[in-house]
């Protein structure tokens, strides 16, 4: 039921973002992303995982490259490197610093919608959602202190993994000795995790 509730909920957002983008109005976009990132304090970047419209063509990239038996190229390892992150954020935030000062927004939004579609034709969401996105990084401070996040019962996880396999973000992580545990600052909220574990040992809480 909540699987059926989360996918209308990103449908009818995609065609709202998609609505704007046509009618040059994209920039209101950001009053949505603005909410999410206060209320990500309290509900962890649900943003990511129930509202972005490009994680919601991604998801169907996926499904579909998955259905075509269509393999991923592997991710560089330079992009996985931190500065990238950061060199990313300075000019998302300096482009949309520009667009405000000089009172004509650029068309930050759009270019990021295309770009992170683009690269997920050939690379796993994964580079995406952990490496690249502005969005991503703005969202994983509110991600880190939310007072509700995804979480695994250690007394009901069997470490079987197989909700590592599934996450887009590869934030699931063993740790020597213990149990599967979430990193909440790169968690999206997607529940592809809940809905791969056996053992209803992963709680929205």
């Amino acid at each position: 039921m909540v699987k059926k509730i989360q996918t209308a909920i990103q449908i009818i957002l995609l065609v709202l973002f998609l609505f704007l983008l046509a009618r040059g109005k994209v920039q209101a976009w950001m009053m949505v992303f603005l909410g999410s990132a206060i209320l990500g304090l309290f509900l962890g970047r649900f943003y990511c995982g129930w509202i972005c419209p490009m994680n919601t063509v991604m998801r169907f990239q996926t499904w579909l490259k998955k259905k075509l038996h269509i393999k991923s190229l592997a991710i560089p390892t330079w992009m996985t490197k931190p500065w990238v992150r950061i060199v990313i954020l300075v000019a998302f935030l300096g482009l949309a610093a520009l667009g405000i000062i000089g009172n004509k927004p650029l068309p930050v939004l759009p270019a990021l919608f295309f770009l992170g579609i683009g690269l997920t034709l050939f690379f796993p969401e994964l580079l995406w959602h952990r490496y690249l996105c502005p969005y991503g990084t703005i969202l994983s401070l509110p991600g880190r202190l939310s007072k509700k996040k995804m979480t695994i019962e250690a007394s009901a996880c069997v470490n079987c993994g197989a909700c590592a396999k599934v996450c887009p973000t590869a934030t699931i992580h063993k740790p020597e000795g213990g149990k599967h545990q979430i990193e909440p600052a790169e968690c999206l909220v997607c529940r592809k995790c809940v809905d791969a574990c056996k053992f209803n040992a992963i709680h929205y809480r």
